[in-house]
């Protein structure tokens, strides 16, 4: 479906919504496209490219009309290489704790890494000339979403200053392919750092505003909200709205489906540090917590990427929890427990990872 590798985990198939096991990610610093996660709001729509034309309005002293062709010969030719991570990843580890009535059970697989290609959107924004009073950068696509009552479609908005910085990308390219149609094609944002939802995909306009988007996205949605709080009754600005990823790391391999030999082992698994962080240090426990080994984290391939780590293990024979945890730049730790992390709307578990392995005598 859609191109996509014959194990993908579908949650949904319209909206289609699905993610590789988590195997399919271990030692692949860059995601193949037919691997990568796909994360929609609503159907998938049909793009004439030919037809297909850019908006740039709003708080700009120029507003422009742009032709792909016209982005493509126009602008410098960018690139960069960075990992997009969905805002629900590892909510199965809340679903845990307690349910999340209406939101898909992602695992650790909502998270993928791939080599974009475009322009700069602030060469874009600069060639519209961007006004003073512009302090967010808003994005409107075709999907239209039943999540939002009336229907609408998606959009989003990310400040200024992110706007501007030189890895935000106005893509057309994955991994030096045509931005596939599941993937946004023919142009999509790439904010790297920041959750995916704000990397929003089929572009259609980019509005330049005084005040963040109102769009149901923005607004209502992915915003973390208080464990009290009634997701049907969120009004918009209500909660703490999504924009860097949190610290986070997952096991890739051993992937627990089966039993491994006790005995050495190689454990595997990514970190991501999100916006401008780096990580700094994981480290694996065999026993919940009371000892630590510190694993080899693998170089990232670019300052928005996440890094693989592995560790080599002795498992004892029978059941053992791994558990792994990640230090960022800031000499920040992972929290403990997704206990402490619950939210009805299920976003942002970045708690230690946690996995089950039986190791045969």
């Amino acid at each position: 479906m859609w191109g996509k590798r014959g194990d993908m985990v579908v949650h949904t198939r319209e909206p289609f919504n699905a993610e590789p096991p988590r195997c399919a990610l271990a030692g692949r610093p860059i995601t193949a496209v037919d691997t990568f996660y796909s994360r929609n709001h609503g159907p998938i729509p049909e793009v004439d490219e030919g037809l297909w034309r850019l908006e740039v309005d709003g708080l700009v002293r120029r507003p422009l009309r742009l032709s792909l062709d016209r982005l493509r010969d126009g602008f410098e030719r960018r690139e960069v290489t960075a990992t997009l991570q969905c805002a629900g990843n590892r909510r199965a580890g809340l679903l845990e704790v307690r349910d999340i009535p209406g939101q898909e059970p992602w695992g650790p697989g909502a998270t993928s890494t791939a080599r974009w290609s475009g322009v700069r959107l602030a060469d874009v924004l600069a060639e519209a000339g961007l006004l003073p009073q512009a302090a967010f950068v808003a994005f409107t696509a075709p999907d239209v979403s039943e999540d939002a009552d009336p229907p609408q479609p998606f959009g989003g908005s990310i400040p200024v200053a992110k706007a501007l910085a030189d890895e935000v990308l106005l893509a057309w390219a994955m991994n030096d392919r045509p931005l596939p149609r599941v993937h946004g094609g023919p142009l999509r944002v790439v904010v790297p750092g920041w959750i995916g939802a704000r990397s929003v995909k089929w572009l259609q306009r980019i509005t330049a505003r005084a005040e963040p988007s109102r769009n149901y996205f923005q607004a209502v949605a992915y915003r973390l909200l208080p464990p009290d709080a009634d997701p049907a009754q969120v009004r918009p600005g209500d909660g703490v709205p999504l924009g860097p990823v949190a610290l986070n790391c997952d096991i890739l391999w051993p992937d627990g489906a089966a039993p491994v030999p006790a005995g050495p082992v190689e454990v595997t698994g990514y970190a991501l540090a999100g916006d401008d962080r780096a990580v700094t240090r994981l480290d694996v426990s065999l026993d919940d917590g009371r000892t630590w080994a510190q694993a080899e984290l693998d170089a990232p391939e670019g300052p928005w990427t996440w890094q693989h780590w592995r560790i080599t293990v002795d498992l004892p024979p029978g059941e053992t929890v791994v558990t792994a945890r990640a230090w960022d730049s800031t000499a920040a730790l992972q929290p403990e427990s997704p206990a402490s992390l619950w939210n009805p709307l299920g976003y942002v578990n970045n708690a230690w990872a946690r996995l089950r392995l039986a190791g045969l005598a």
